[in-house]
């Protein structure tokens, strides 16, 4: 997002909202964005790396599972279109 259109969306809510609510979005807007942060810099556990192997491999031997040939086919046609 441009910092135009952000300063847009920043002057509309400051406009609009009362200042109860300016910091209620403030405070659920910084909560969001540290969960986020905190979830994509947060590295795997064994545990999770672990159970991640086991859905994988049940996954194959279920038989759900793609061959190179419907994976390359799948990318030709998602390419064409």
């Amino acid at each position: 997002m441009s910092t135009a259109t952000l300063t847009s969306l920043l002057d509309y809510l400051c406009g609009t909202l009362t200042p109860s609510n300016m910091r209620w979005v403030g405070e659920h807007l910084i909560e969001y964005a540290k969960k986020e942060e905190s979830e994509q810099l947060r590295p795997y556990t064994m545990e999770e790396i672990d159970d991640m192997l086991d859905e994988a491999e049940a996954a194959f031997e279920a038989g759900d599972y793609l061959t190179n040939d419907e994976v390359f086919h799948h990318h030709k046609e998602s390419v064409t279109v």
